[in-house]
């Protein structure tokens, strides 16, 4: 059976929902009940650790009974493990629910399987309904979940003829406000921001993210990677998180660590060096290249060596959309299918 309008529009609902709640080690979900005519009868979203699920705080909305022959449409498989809360296949088997529509399979070894256990139980169970927006929105969890690692935004900005700085090593600012504005806005969504040491010494980035002169509401954490010392006045000292220093050039060991803190989208931002060991160690799950009708010529490339011997082993991309941003360009592009054994290999 095809997921009707009814249910679409449901999707929509429990999507925005999701978003309400909180980034952290448990994903964003939402959950609407509809009747069997289509109504909806009661909605849920997930509030954290240790609070109820979406689905079962949708449930709780109802009286005893009131769910039998629902329709439960959910942004998320509903999982199948007992944790801080009981299972959510469970509860909506309990309750009577007779059919469920979600967008994605739950990847998780443990939580796993709820669709399998509802179909054992005579539920209908339907599933892809606007899985892509419902992954965009906890694609960080997902990573985590499958590679055991953040996901990897790298950022550049680059001339036409792909320099990141002038011959004198300039390179402020390359864009416009429009596109550095888009930068800021980026970072506030990130968990944590990376550059490398010798972007510090270069150019002494605060590493926050600004509206203007003021503080956007989420700061993300600032990293910085590498082995030369940072000095003790850098502006990324007066970030308001203490930042993060990793003395390393290993950045399989420096995800793991994030790993462990919980950080879940990182955001790459240089320079050349930094973005390009990223990139060739097949970390990067989102490219974002903001290019400036500018020329500029010379041998600061954006990007250095990234492991590419011949065209033949190119890395390709996926082009997710080009933005225009005042008199400069976005493009957004991830890593081609035939590049994710790679990508997954180096996690």
């Amino acid at each position: 059976m095809a997921v009707n309008a009814a249910e679409r529009t449901a999707m929509s609902r429990a999507l925005e929902l999701a978003a309400r709640g909180p980034r952290g080690a448990n994903p964003q979900v939402g959950a609407v009940i509809l009747s069997p005519a289509g109504d909806v009868l009661a909605e849920g979203w997930h509030r954290g650790a240790g609070t109820p699920h979406a689905e079962v705080d949708a449930l709780s909305k109802l009286a005893p009974g009131a769910a039998h022959g629902a329709t439960a449409v959910v942004t998320l498989e509903p999982c199948n493990h007992t944790g801080r809360t009981g299972p959510c296949a469970v509860a909506l088997i309990e309750a009577g629910v007779a059919r469920v529509v979600y967008a994605l399979d739950d990847p998780g070894a443990v939580s796993g399987g709820g669709a399998e256990r509802l179909r054992a139980a005579g539920v209908e169970v339907e599933s892809g309904e606007q899985a892509d927006a419902a992954g965009a929105l906890i694609e960080g969890w997902l990573t985590a979940q499958r590679l055991g690692r953040p996901h990897v935004t790298v950022k550049w900005a680059q001339s036409l003829d792909g320099r990141a700085a002038a011959a004198d090593g300039s390179s402020q600012w390359i864009t416009g406000p429009v596109a550095r504005a888009d930068v800021h806005r980026r970072r506030a969504e990130a968990d944590a921001v990376a550059v490398g040491t010798g972007t510090v010494l270069a150019d002494d980035p605060a590493l926050t993210a600004r509206d203007g002169d003021a503080l956007l509401p989420h700061q993300p954490v600032p990293l910085v990677i590498g082995t030369r010392s940072t000095p003790e006045d850098a502006a990324v000292h007066r970030h308001p998180h203490p930042p993060l220093f990793f003395d390393t050039h290993d950045l399989a060991a420096v995800m793991a660590d994030l790993h462990g803190r919980g950080i879940q989208r990182l955001f790459v931002e240089g320079g050349p060096t930094l973005a390009s060991a990223f990139l060739a160690a097949g970390l990067a799950d989102q490219v974002l290249a903001y290019i400036a009708p500018v020329l500029l010529g010379g041998e600061r490339l954006a990007l250095t060596d990234i492991g590419v011997p011949s065209i033949a082993a190119a890395r390709r991309l996926t082009v997710d959309g080009w933005v225009p941003l005042g008199d400069d360009l976005l493009v957004v592009a991830r890593p081609a299918e035939e590049n994710e054994s790679h990508n997954e290999g180096a996690a």
